[in-house]
């Protein structure tokens, strides 16, 4: 652990100066590009069917997403006179909040060193902090299924029920795919997972690849999107928990959707892909200050100007990754059965998730008994950085389960086709006529009846 003695920590008046800064600059980035993500999904969608996409408003179209804000905000708003209407106009706003908030936890490039001490490029460094994005993010869900109440439609209701059970089916796995990070890296601030990341010279996505994989699935399932887009379902439920909205509370669940798709976009990024971690590049090792007051010292490499704006950009550019996996996928797969999305996530990724924070425990478990710590102890007796060696052999232990859960799914026993359901429907007929024999033959027989 590498210690600077001569940086500082802000005031606090340039602490709450610079808060204020970041607050302001992070919403309306966040607003501009969920603004843009709707622009880029119509071109890449445009791209993949070979048509052009918008191009009449602004230069290639750029224009587009304020048309359609000026669009929403005069079009008329329309009320159904069954509906609740405080319900009914507070499910949009439940549904955006959650939405916008949970990027404020995300470190989204290497600290700025200033003339008023050295800050940190997040907006609220909170030591609980996945655990805060995890809860609050799972809030959405709340504005979902109330908006498929308030309306007073039954596709808007059913709509509303399958987000909540989606959610429900989904945050286990969510959960537990991240229970292996956790006990490794010994802490649950984002900062601190981007550190250990950096000292073992391997990101998260190869030592952790089973709780990638299921984190990335159960990410498609809490904002859904296609595969799991069956709260909406076109083609079953007309447009599903905002089928009676309009204007502008329509346009705030889309802003809610593309805004959890930047937000779990950018913590897939931090979790599993160094966050704002420059590749093959040393020099940006760095946690930030450790301790309070005067007691505090900066950990790690010597922060700079350009330090902060390259990792910025190795930030934004695995961002975007994930964010364009996710607008391919929609444009490639179709839609789940309810039974499938069932089926995965009860029968396959909970007890795989289970299984996968064992087998990680008891690897961890034998290489300490083998005398090949996973984790350094310092000499003050904090925990230090996670061995590479450790890391490669976690790597080959992951590599060997994700093997398997692949197979697994693709054994067409759990995650079944299309063609299946008429297997399952002469299965049932077989048992029925069963039944019905039993049932016969005990009518039949006497003295049956009344036993």
């Amino acid at each position: 652990m590498q210690t600077i003695s001569n940086l500082h920590q802000p005031s606090d008046a340039a602490f709450l100066v610079w808060s204020m800064i970041k607050v302001i600059a992070a919403f309306s980035v966040v607003m501009v590009v969920v603004a843009m993500l709707t622009l880029m999904e119509r071109k890449v969608s445009a791209w993949m069917q070979d048509r052009l996409g918008p191009n009449r408003v602004g230069p290639g179209g750029l224009g587009q997403p304020l048309a359609d804000g000026i669009k929403n905000i005069l079009k008329e708003e329309t009320n159904p006179a069954e509906a609740n209407r405080v319900f009914f106009t507070l499910a949009p706003m439940l549904s955006i909040i959650p939405a916008l908030v949970t990027f404020a936890v995300i470190p989204f490039a290497a600290p700025l060193p200033t003339r008023w001490g050295v800050i940190p490029m997040i907006v609220a460094d909170l030591p609980v902090g996945i655990l805060f994005l995890l809860a609050f993010s799972s809030l959405g869900v709340y504005g979902i299924v109330l908006a498929g109440w308030a309306s007073s439609n039954k596709y808007a209701l059913l709509g509303g029920l399958r987000a909540g059970a989606q959610m429900i089916s989904y945050e286990i796995a969510l959960g537990l795919s991240l229970m292996s990070l956790f006990f490794v890296v010994g802490n649950v601030g984002l900062p601190e997972i981007v550190y250990k990341q950096q000292q073992m010279n391997l990101w998260f996505a190869l030592p952790f690849s089973v709780s990638f994989f299921f984190f990335w699935i159960s990410c498609f399932a809490e904002t859904n999107r296609l595969p799991f887009d069956l709260p909406e379902a076109e083609s079953e439920l007309v447009t599903g928990y905002h089928t009676e909205y309009s204007a502008m509370k329509f346009s705030m669940f889309f802003i809610a959707e593309y805004a959890h798709v930047l937000t779990v976009s950018a913590l897939m990024a931090t979790l599993f892909l160094g966050g704002w971690d420059i590749p093959g590049y040393g020099g940006d090792d760095m946690l930030g200050f450790v301790g309070t007051g005067d007691a505090a010292v900066w950990v790690g490499a010597q922060p700079a100007i350009w330090k902060t704006i390259v990792s910025f950009g190795f930030f934004a550019a695995k961002t975007f990754f994930f964010i364009l996996i996710f607008m391919l996928v929609r444009w490639t797969v179709p839609r789940f059965r309810y039974d499938q999305v069932m089926d995965l996530g009860w029968k396959i990724m909970l007890p795989a998730a289970l299984v996968a924070v064992v087998v990680t425990g008891a690897t961890v478990l034998g290489l300490d008994s083998a005398g090949e710590p996973f984790v350094r102890v310092g000499p003050d007796g904090t925990r230090g950085a996670i061995t590479l060696f450790g890391g490669l052999v976690l790597t080959a232990v992951n590599g060997v389960m994700l093997f398997i859960v692949m197979w697994l799914m693709d054994r067409g026993r759990v995650l079944s086709g299309t063609g299946s359901m008429d297997e399952k429907r002469i299965h049932a007929q077989h048992l029925a006529r069963r039944r019905a024999e039993q049932m016969r033959q005990r009518l039949t027989t006497p003295g049956s009846a009344v036993r």
